[in-house]
């Protein structure tokens, strides 16, 4: 009994329920005419597509500068490395490729200034990261109406000037990873090898870059101020670092995103991308000064999981299509249920 309270303790008791109710929906699947691999496939398709977006929420969340509801501004600078690669003409690996570079140093600009205003609102962060979110992707919707693209892939055919609501990647990179080493089992089983593969590189890196001085450091800032202060470390300067990192690879985590999905979505497309990904870390157990890779895999895992499955079973059932609302409760709930638990958190 005791060993079962410390389990309940450790791994929370809102994990477990929807740990249950993910496996309960899977169980259900055959019995309401859902094809169980296929939901599978499609899981695993998701946390491929997602995972980056999850993971550039650690190195924030580890510096102390809470939620990165700001994500937004990272995403931003994807999607002008995509854009830009497509105006050049670049295709296929090189083109993807092309378009992670060049949404790095976009990334690495955007969050210079992030950073910055983030070390001028201390203990505030989580709101302001939210209206910099906000903000940037409606000065971005006018941006994408007058910046001098010209590829007619892109563009509004009738004017000739002015980006798409959204452009197809098809014939540039579309699936350049989910088909790299795709293991195809039958018609409805498909597990995207090459974007699981990134996924987990790249939490190797930030696995490593934790265990440096730098990211001991950024640990240090986020887990105790006052003794990172006393032990000679610039809190500014890690904060600032973390910050950046986490810019840079929410413009990894879009690129990722729209080779999976297919299409490059600009104006409002940003607007909400960092909520799936905060609710995802929340439900990992994640709180809102220190989060773990396990977190970031076990939360992509459920939180993708329940958003396939769900809407799959609720709709064999009642026929009735309930994505949104699925989508709405999960993120907006697991964030409420974070953000009440912050005091506790913080001890």
């Amino acid at each position: 009994m005791d060993s079962m309270k410390r389990f309940v303790a450790d791994f929370g008791l809102p994990r477990i329920i929807i740990t249950l109710y993910l496996f309960a929906l899977f169980f259900a699947a055959p019995f309401v005419g859902v094809n169980l691999p296929a939901s599978i496939s499609d899981t695993m398709i998701r946390i491929g597509m997602n995972g980056i977006m999850v993971l550039a929420l650690v190195p924030m969340i580890q510096s102390g500068c809470g939620l990165n509801f700001g994500l937004s501004l990272g995403v931003i600078a994807g999607l002008l490395g995509a854009t830009i690669s497509i105006e050049m003409g670049y295709v296929g690996a090189w083109g993807f490729v092309a378009a992670i570079l060049i949404s790095q140093a976009f990334g690495a600009v955007f969050g210079y200034g992030y950073g910055k205003l983030l070390n001028r609102v201390k203990g505030g962060e989580m709101m302001i990261a939210t209206y910099v979110g906000f903000s940037s992707v409606m000065i971005m919707s006018i941006a994408w109406l007058i910046l001098p693209f010209k590829d007619p892939t892109m563009i509004w055919g009738y004017g000739g000037t002015g980006l798409r609501t959204t452009i197809s990647v098809e014939g540039f990179w579309r699936h350049i990873l989910d088909d790299f080493l795709v293991i195809q089992i039958g018609e409805n089983f498909k597990f995207p090898t090459g974007a699981i593969l990134v996924f987990a590189a790249m939490s190797f890196l930030i696995w490593v870059f934790f265990h440096l001085k730098i990211g001991t450091a950024i640990t240090a800032v986020g887990s105790n101020p006052t003794y990172a202060r006393a032990s000679g470390i610039n809190i500014d300067r890690m904060r600032f670092v973390s910050v950046m990192m986490s810019t840079m690879l929410g413009a990894l985590g879009i690129i990722v995103f729209q080779q999976s999905f297919g299409f490059i979505q600009l104006y409002e497309g940003p607007l909400y991308m960092a909520f799936p990904a905060v609710a995802a870390i929340l439900i990992g157990g994640a709180g809102v000064n220190k989060a773990t890779l396990t977190n970031v895999f076990i939360g992509a895992a459920l939180y993708q999981g329940i958003l396939t499955m769900t809407p799959s079973i609720f709709n064999a059932v009642l026929k009735v299509d309930m994505s949104d609302v699925i989508r709405i409760i999960v993120s907006n709930g697991m964030i409420l249920y974070a953000l009440t638990r912050k005091t506790k958190v913080a001890k």
